[in-house]
């Protein structure tokens, strides 16, 4: 995709002026948490934290968006909207800062680099012991990804930013000092329903089981930065959880267009996109869950590494 034809196409796709259907989409989202809090425990809780998980993991799709500039173009009022961490266990800013710097298509599936690889560096897979292989091998399967990645990730996540605030650096300090203030307002709201904690910390955990569905193989290694990015073709369910962001490549090469031009813009611009990520396509995620629920679909220890240096 040329530079010229990238610009033309962000310009017709960027939105006008304040978001609205986005807006109410927010607010919908924290009055189907509440109402699932409120009335769902008298009927069922296993009903209640099945629906709080999806409701996290809507309200996830969300904070995405809202850290590429929607509704509003306004940061702090974006960052506003989303404070409250319905998946409760990462700080908005850190998933702001870590997203933006997956951005960065060059470094895209980078064992180093990319902060949301899966990818490890071959020989420091070759150190790791028997038993932390085989929890990343059982992690590189679909449903592995959907049990075990939250629990892996933050693992990770927690680790690397322990070391980072450890080393100084406030900011991180700052996201998370913010994230408690946010979690201790989700506690205090959830305690004022019949909805016990262990629910919400349930469903927080399959909201994020969830995107990890969409996360799976977003991104596969390949040589050229734009051959990586996915494109999943689905329409149903799971595209409106993600907010249509299955078309993953159309996000990655304009990332300010906002979620519901993403299926006009892949529309309008199919074969250039499937040009660009070399034809990386799945047509829905019932594909994606036959060929990959119980089978790894890369190696954990990244297969172009060596050749990258």
């Amino acid at each position: 995709m040329s530079e010229a034809g990238s610009k033309a196409d962000r310009k017709a796709y960027m939105p006008q002026g304040i978001e609205w259907g986005t807006f109410a989409l927010i607010l919908v989202c924290y009055g189907l948490w509440l109402a699932v809090l409120v009335l769902l425990p008298a009927q069922s809780l296993a009903l209640t934290v099945i629906c709080l998980g999806i409701v996290a993991a809507l309200h996830s799709s969300l904070t995405h968006e809202a850290l590429h500039g929607h509704p509003f173009r306004n940061r702090l009022i974006n960052e506003a909207l989303l404070f409250l961490p319905l998946t409760l266990f990462i700080p908005y800013g850190r998933f702001r800062d870590t997203h933006l710097a997956h951005h960065q298509d060059e470094s895209l599936t980078d064992p180093y680099d990319d902060p949301e690889t899966n990818f490890q560096d071959p020989i420091v897979w070759t150190q790791m012991c028997a038993a932390r292989r085989l929890l990343l091998r059982l992690n590189n399967t679909l449903l592995g990804r959907m049990l075990l990645g939250p629990l892996m990730g933050q693992a990770a996540f927690m680790a690397g930013d322990w070391r980072l605030a450890w080393r100084g650096d406030t900011s991180v300090v700052r996201d998370w000092l913010l994230h408690a203030l946010g979690l201790a307002m989700v506690i205090w709201i959830v305690l004022q329903t019949p909805t016990p904690l262990w629910a919400l910390v349930a469903g927080a955990y399959i909201g994020l089981g969830l995107v990890k569905i969409r996360t799976f193989l977003e991104h596969r290694a390949h040589a050229d930065c734009h051959g990586r990015t996915v494109v999943i073709e689905d329409r149903g369910p799971l595209a409106w959880l993600f907010l249509n962001n299955n078309l993953h490549v159309v996000h990655h090469l304009h990332p300010g267009v906002p979620w519901y031009a993403l299926p006009r813009l892949y529309r309008a611009e199919k074969n250039t996109f499937l040009a660009a990520n070399d034809g990386y396509l799945y047509r829905n995620y019932g594909q994606v869950f036959w060929r990959y629920l119980l089978r790894s679909k890369d190696p954990v220890p990244h297969p172009l590494w060596s050749s990258k240096g």
